[in-house]
């Protein structure tokens, strides 16, 4: 074989090997950097699960019971003296069984004899919404909760002092902590609610 056709080998056999080199580095570096962008840890178990907002009607449904779901996104009311919190007399916070926001306060609860859970304000004027109700042949307002946008019942201007106001709220729309639990659950916060002197213009923010 010629010095030139030998030379011509060596060369092709060097080009080889660097494009094989440099292809190894390539996928090396591809496998290093799915690696990265994969989550290392997921939320610990002992950290109440959170629902980013906006909440998808698919998120609803895979956190709420048939019931729950039937009152919160179909604007349906329980049966009365049949539910979880018209007779419940704990010290606590009623929250939002998905978002987590905190609306009303066992402080604001009262005995309305209607057989719901029924309060005189929100512990946040700004986490309510109201809206004209005209089904069933009546004029009613409906309470939804701002962050979630779910139906959970109607307020009367019928209920006790110092508000006049009456929320008559279906149970299914809300999930109950109470006062020994708001540090667990991350409403420490809220506990200054429950001293004697906490007013209206002590609600904490959330």
């Amino acid at each position: 074989m010629g010095g030139g056709r030998r030379q011509r080998c060596v060369m092709g056999l060097v080009a080889c090997a660097g494009m094989l080199l440099a292809a190894g580095r390539f996928l090396h570096a591809e496998r290093e950097d799915k690696t990265m962008a994969e989550p290392h840890d997921k939320t610990p178990a002992n950290v109440p699960e959170q629902c980013p907002l906006p909440v998808s009607e698919a998120e609803f449904k895979r956190r709420l019971s048939a019931e729950q779901y039937h009152v919160m996104r179909e604007g349906g009311t329980e049966q009365p003296f049949n539910n979880a919190y018209w007779n419940n007399h704990q010290p606590g916070l009623y929250v939002d069984p998905v978002t987590r926001e905190a609306l009303f306060a066992s402080t604001d609860k009262f005995d309305s004899r209607t057989g719901w859970p029924s309060f005189t304000r929100p512990i946040k004027p700004e986490s309510i919404i109201e809206n004209k109700d005209t089904n069933h042949g009546m004029v009613r307002t409906e309470v939804r909760a701002k962050q979630s946008g779910s139906h959970l019942g109607h307020v009367f201007d019928d209920g006790p002092a110092p508000t006049g106001m009456r929320y008559c709220i279906n149970s299914a729309a809300l999930r109950f902590i109470p006062l020994e639990d708001l540090e667990k659950e991350g409403y420490g916060q809220y506990r200054r609610l429950f001293t004697p002197a906490a007013g209206p213009s002590d609600s904490p923010s959330r």
